[in-house]
């Protein structure tokens, strides 16, 4: 049992919040405080409570390629080969899936975040080179891989991140992604991956979903065969819609903009979410909230990108969820959900009216743990996850702050929370990772990927 004491602030969820107590057990949040057992207590004087954040959409492995040269202020037709010629030199294998994945979850919890969506799009070639040159590159003349290698390859290298995610103690949604692969190999390599990790999911520390890249680089047949595997399978799906470049290259190759080939294509519907919708129409917005699906807002990248600002307070209006992810390493170069949440708030008037911090937030929390179909995380309530963070937010960066809550965002942009408690358990603990050593963790991906690359 682990109780959270005098705690100023406990935001139970968007709407809802008081002070005091907090008691978990059993890793779910207690429906009172029994003092039936003895415990440990987490002194929260001076500070606020919140659910764990859940970052809806991140690609771990690029947590070893930031700031590339050539990545920065570039087009898109620049950034892929240049991100795709990084992967050639490191060797994509589950050694360097297990570094970059143990980087990017240990700078998730230090940044409050206690569930991350890895959606792994970067594959192994044939000749085990490292690449997949068809992963994310304008290039197709990789050679043709065997279902069976490939498979093998892609269970080592999402074993690898799970158990990278699991030895640090944070939540962990793999999502065996797909860029220009071969889709009969995307598919069988997402129905291996479930096959080996399905039976460690039962703790809910780890989730699977599956996820082409978007109809920029994937098949009709790559989205319906991996389709699939996920009603085979009760996974949630995944896929990343337009962004401007997604928007110019289905009209370029279809003629039609990407929510008109998702909807032929069985995509737009409950179970599904999108991520970015940087370029939507109000009927466009009107039809995503016909059919049911969630959205993620990835500001982070999208500002950065020049793929332009997702109309949140409109897709939210029409009833869409809106949780929200930092992208990889290769567009956004942190992993700090909570700073993109504030970034979110900032730019939204230009787009559309404002969102307040709470709003904010609970498209950090609620928001994107919907789109995971995860009901019991992103809130407080009695019976849910016991994720939550701990923010002192007695410190100068706050002094003079009205509301609290409000402050967490508009105030001290690079905030960390001193505690993070996963599933009952402190994983961040004065804000030292319990579990490994952060310097350590660096000097391993150093190791594996050297800056000089």
């Amino acid at each position: 049992m682990l109780t959270i004491t005098r705690a100023i602030r406990i935001l139970i969820d968007e709407s809802t919040e008081r002070d005091g107590d907090l008691e978990l057990r059993d890793g779910v949040v207690s429906t009172g405080r029994t003092h039936t057992e003895p415990g440990e207590i987490l002194d929260a004087s001076g500070c606020v409570v919140t659910p764990g954040l859940v970052n809806a959409h991140h690609h771990l492995l690029q947590s070893a390629f930031r700031t590339l040269p050539g990545t920065r202020g570039v087009a898109m037709r620049d950034w892929l080969p240049t991100m795709a010629a990084a992967y050639a030199r490191a060797g994509v294998d589950a050694g360097l899936a297990y570094a970059a994945a143990s980087v990017g979850v240990a700078e998730g919890l230090l940044c409050g975040v206690t569930t991350v969506a890895d959606h792994h799009l970067t594959w192994p070639s044939a000749d085990h080179s490292g690449t997949n040159q068809n992963s994310g590159s304008q290039n197709s003349g990789s050679q043709k891989i065997t279902s069976q290698t490939n498979a093998s390859d892609s269970v080592a290298i999402a074993t690898a991140t799970a158990d990278a995610a699991r030895a640090l103690g944070g939540r962990l949604v793999f999502v065996r992604g797909s860029a220009r692969d071969d889709a009969q190999e995307a598919a069988a390599s997402a129905e291996a991956i479930v096959r080996a990790l399905l039976p460690r999911t039962g703790d809910g520390m780890l989730q699977l979903a599956v996820g082409p890249a978007g109809v920029h680089s994937d098949s009709r047949e790559t989205f319906e065969l991996l389709a699939e595997v996920a009603e085979k399978y009760g996974l949630q799906r995944r896929t990343q819609a337009n962004e401007q470049v997604d928007v110019a290259i289905a009209l370029e190759k279809y003629g039609r903009r990407p929510l008109d080939l998702l909807e032929d294509w069985g995509w737009l519907q409950p179970g599904v979410t999108l991520a970015h919708l940087c370029d939507v129409t109000g009927d466009e917005i009107r039809r995503l909230a016909a059919s049911g699906i969630t959205a993620t807002h990835a500001p982070g990248c999208d500002l950065p990108m020049g793929w332009g600002i997702a109309p949140v307070a409109a897709l939210r209006a029409a009833g869409i969820t809106v949780g929200l992810g930092t992208s990889g390493g290769g567009s956004n170069d942190a992993g700090h959900l909570l700073a993109d949440a504030r970034l979110a708030m900032q730019v939204a008037p230009l787009v559309g009216p404002p969102i307040s911090a709470r709003g904010v937030l609970g498209m950090a929390m609620a928001g994107s743990s919907a789109g995971l179909g995860r009901t019991e995380l992103g809130n407080l309530r009695a019976g849910s996850a016991a994720d939550l963070c701990v923010w002192d937010v007695s410190g100068i960066a706050d002094a003079g702050v009205a509301d609290p809550v409000a402050g967490l965002l508009w105030a001290n942009p690079g905030r960390r929370p001193r505690h993070v408690v996963v599933a009952g358990q402190v994983v961040v603990r004065d804000y030292t990772l319990v579990n490994d050593d952060e310097h350590d963790l660096v000097a391993r991906l150093k190791a594996r990927v050297p800056l000089a690359e």
